[in-house]
């Protein structure tokens, strides 16, 4: 039998694989905060990075661990780090890695609490240049001598933007310089950024990994390909206990996660564990859903626009197509003049109104006046987003009953 497994085998015996007590199939829920030692000096060979352990449940536990091997293996990288959120994953990040002064290049179509975390490192002294991110050229100009790293998305969230993601890999890579793409929209499912040379992936583990919407957790896993020993911030200390390829994920968990303490709990991550399980099935189910939802949307005279990168009309479609397995249960779309999204909203019954996405269940939200609503109206108009945009994050249902859903609100808001 071939030691290599398909993604979904590969997964569901993760845990098993590593042998956990008893014969047990999961990694079971470790609660402990602190652990014991017989002799002292395994404690200090754990705090001294000698010897791999657990100390405090801060830095992670085994149940921690396995969900973070797990992750590994989805994006085929050399190992990663878990945290609370995905936004924690994304703050902690940068500050672990990044110092007032450096300079960093990120998508201009940014998720919005990305977007104000930027902004904050911004007014701690951090350099950061927005630019559109589906053209390589515009990162090349925005390069500067202090650029130590730039930051994409896969496919942005709301209005679906793709990011010349192998371009961009090129020219990091040129350039020496750190590549993060967030792959939330996509998961590792979809798409593995270690193809387009990626240094770090982000992951909300809260979407499309758990998949349940019952628990919050985040990560960033390092693909092996940044060269670390080139790159200037690394704290001595590091630089002289740990091996060159761990030493960047090694500051983020010790700079990122210890010190700024967005732990995630062992129960959280033993949800996500199970719930990553089925992820393959959930997004086959999911992208067909919302391919067959496009395709519905785009031809109804309710509809003003769809923004689908699997509609032949997006203007990523081409690159889409040659870079991801399927396009995703993310979509925006537009009511035509007229037409009332919360009355559109409300008539609408199987699908939720809710802000998370990448769950089971197909979720709806109005996009300019929730999750993008702080940012103004000249920003959102910059973003591509208008009023009546709504955003759907559509689930597994029985697409009959989604489109008898959405059919009959139709109905409702043009009587």
């Amino acid at each position: 039998m071939s030691d290599k497994k398909g993604f979904t085998t590969t997964i569901l015996h993760s845990d098993r694989l590593l042998k956990p007590e008893f014969g047990a199939l999961h990694q079971p829920v470790h609660n402990a905060v602190t652990w014991g030692y017989d002799d002292v000096q395994g404690l200090v060979n754990v705090f001294q990075n000698k010897t791999k352990g657990y100390a405090y449940s801060r830095q992670g536990n085994p149940t921690t661990t396995a969900l973070e091997h797990k992750v590994t293996q989805m994006e085929q990288g050399l190992a990663s780090v878990s945290f609370s959120t995905g936004m924690a994953a994304i703050s902690s990040t940068i500050l672990a890695l990044m110092k007032a002064g450096d300079h960093i290049i990120a998508s201009s179509y940014l998720f919005g609490n990305t977007r104000s975390i930027m902004q904050t490192y911004m007014d701690l002294g951090l350099d950061i240049s927005f630019v559109d991110a589906t053209d390589v050229q515009n990162i090349k100009n925005a390069y500067q001598e202090n650029t130590k790293m730039v930051f994409v998305e896969t496919i942005a969230n709301p209005a679906t933007q793709v990011a010349d993601l192998s371009a961009i890999g090129d020219f990091c890579e040129e350039k020496k310089i750190i590549y993060v793409v967030d792959n939330t929209m996509t998961s590792p499912y979809l798409f593995r950024p270690v193809a387009v040379k990626a240094s770090l992936v982000i992951n909300s583990l809260t979407k499309y990994i758990g998949g349940h919407g019952n628990a919050l957790g985040g990560s960033v896993t390092d693909t092996g390909l940044f060269n670390w020993l080139n790159f200037p911030n690394i704290a001595p200390i590091i630089r002289e206990q740990i091996r060159p390829e761990m030493q960047g994920l090694t500051q983020i968990r010790k700079r990122g996660l210890r010190d700024g303490g967005g732990t995630l709990a062992p129960e959280a991550a033993h949800s996500i564990s199970v719930g990553s399980e089925t992820i393959a099935l959930r997004l086959e189910r999911a992208c067909s859903n919302a391919a067959k939802l496009a395709e519905f949307l785009d031809n109804h005279p309710l509809i003003s626009k769809v923004y689908y990168p699997g509609l032949k009309s997006h203007p990523q479609h081409e690159l889409a197509a040659g870079l991801f397995h399927r396009y995703g249960g993310l979509m925006s779309f537009a009511l035509v003049d007229g037409i009332d999204c919360f009355k559109f909203l409300n008539e609408l019954k199987l699908v939720i109104k809710s802000s998370n996405l990448g769950d089971t269940r197909t979720l709806a939200i109005p996009v300019a006046h929730t999750i993008f609503f702080e940012l103004g109206k000249e920003r959102r108009d910059e973003m591509g987003i208008p009023d009546s945009m709504v955003r759907l994050s559509v689930g597994i249902e029985d697409f009959d009953d989604l489109l008898e859903d959405f059919s009959a609100a139709f109905a409702a808001v043009s009587n």
